[in-house]
C-alpha cells in the first residue's frame, strides 16, 4: 500500500489502518515482515528450466533487498501440481512463495481432475516475472514451408502427421490441440518427458512438427535444422522477422505465451503481497537479469497482483474450454 495509492485519504489515516492491519495479520504476528526469517521460493519443477533458472536468480536480490535468506526449493512432479499443491497448503505468511508458470495454475486444474489445491482461490498473485513465445517448427527435410502446407497434408492424411510435446498437459500440447480445433486437422500428439527430448526427435525427423519454446528452437532454425512455419506471439519476433505469427496465417486467436509468475497462499496479508511485488519488481529491471532473461527468451513484465490475477484468470477459461471441446485428459 502507497499513499499515492489513495489522495483522498490523510497520512495519519492510511498509516493507522496500515498498522491495524499488520497488527492483526499473522505475517506481522512476531515482528515486521521478514523480520529475517528464511523465505522459501518453491519452484515446482527440476533445476536447470528457465523457471528455475529466473527464481534463483531474482531469489538472490529480493534477497539481498530485504535483508534475510531466500531460498529456491524445487518440488518437480505431476506437471507442476505438487510444488503447488505444497506452496497452497503452507502458512500465509509470506514467508513461502510459489515461482511457477502457466501449467499447474491454469492448465493442469482442468485436465487432471481433482487436485488437492485451487488454482485461484487457494493463492494471491504477486507478480508476473515474464512471458515466453513459441515457434511452429518441423525439420529441415520436411516439405513444409508454411502453416497452411502443413494443415493440407494433415487434412489429406487425418491421424498421420504427429506433433511432440515435453507431456501430457504441458502447452506444448495445448497449442496443437488448439491448432486442431481451430484448423479442423487431426494430428497424432506423442508426449514425452520434456520439451528437450521432444525438440530432440523433432530435429532428427521422427515427428513431423512441434510447438517450441523460442529460445530453445532459435538456435535450430538460424542453423537451418529446423524451419521456422510461425510464431504464437501477438508481434514477429525481432530474431525471425520474416517468420509470421499464427494470426498472420490464419489463425487470428491463436496468441499464446506461456507466462511465468510467483504466487502466495491465499490469505497472506496484502501489504506482505504488495512489498514483495515492489521487490520483485525491481529485481526484473535488474540489468543482469534483463540480460538473462534475452538468453532465455523470456520477456519481462512486472505489473500488479491484479494483473497477474487476471491473465490467470483468463488463460484458465481459454485452455479450460480446449481441453473440454478436445475431450483431452492427462493419460
Amino acid at each position: 500500500m502507497t499513499l499515492s495509492h489513495h489522495p483522498s485519504l490523510s497520512r495519519r489515516s492510511v498509516l493507522a489502518g496500515l498498522a491495524v492491519t499488520l497488527a492483526g495479520s499473522p505475517a506481522f504476528a512476531q515482528g515486521e515482515w521478514p523480520a529475517g526469517k528464511l523465505i522459501t521460493w518453491v519452484v515446482p519443477y527440476p533445476p536447470g528450466g528457465s523457471t528455475d533458472v529466473l527464481g534463483r536468480n531474482l531469489a538472490l536480490r529480493v534477497a539481498a533487498s530485504l535483508g534475510t535468506n531466500v531460498i529456491v526449493d524445487n518440488k518437480a512432479g505431476a506437471t507442476g501440481t505438487i510444488g503447488a499443491a505444497f506452496v497452497a497448503k503452507a502458512a500465509p505468511d509470506g514467508y513461502t512463495l510459489l515461482g511457477t508458470s502457466i501449467g499447474p495454475q491454469a492448465i493442469a486444474p482442468h485436465l487432471m481432475g481433482k487436485l488437492p489445491y485451487d488454482p485461484i482461490a487457494g493463492f494471491e498473485p504477486v507478480i508476473t516475472i515474464g512471458t515466453i513465445p513459441h515457434i511452429l517448427v518441423v525439420g529441415a527435410k520436411q516439405p513444409f514451408q508454411s502453416v497452411a502446407d502443413l494443415l493440407a497434408a494433415a487434412r489429406a492424411q487425418p491421424g498421420k502427421l504427429a506433433f511432440a510435446s515435453g507431456g501430457n498437459g504441458t502447452i506444448l500440447q495445448m497449442q496443437g490441440e488448439l491448432l486442431q480445433q481451430q484448423s479442423g486437422a487431426r494430428f497424432i500428439h506423442v508426449p514425452y518427458k520434456g520439451d528437450t527430448p521432444a525438440l530432440q526427435d523433432t530435429l532428427a525427423e521422427q515427428v513431423q512438427f512441434m510447438f517450441a519454446p523460442a529460445a530453445a528452437a532459435l538456435p535450430h532454425v538460424q542453423s537451418g535444422k529446423l524451419r521456422a512455419l510461425a510464431v504464437t506471439s501477438a508481434q514477429r519476433l525481432k530474431a525471425l522477422p520474416a517468420v509470421p505469427t499464427m494470426g498472420e496465417a490464419g489463425f487470428k486467436d491463436f496468441v499464446v505465451e506461456q507466462w511465468q509468475a510467483v504466487f502466495a497462499p491465499a490469505k497472506t496479508p496484502a501489504a506482505v503481497v504488495q512489498r514483495l511485488n515492489d521487490e520483485i519488481g525491481k529485481a526484473l529491471k535488474d540489468p543482469a537479469v534483463v540480460a538473462l532473461a534475452d538468453k532465455l527468451g523470456v520477456t519481462l513484465v512486472g505489473g500488479t497482483p491484479r494483473q497477474l490475477g487476471d491473465l490467470q484468470k483468463a488463460d484458465s477459461a481459454k485452455w479450460a474450454k480446449v481441453i473440454k471441446d478436445g475431450n483431452i485428459t492427462a493419460e
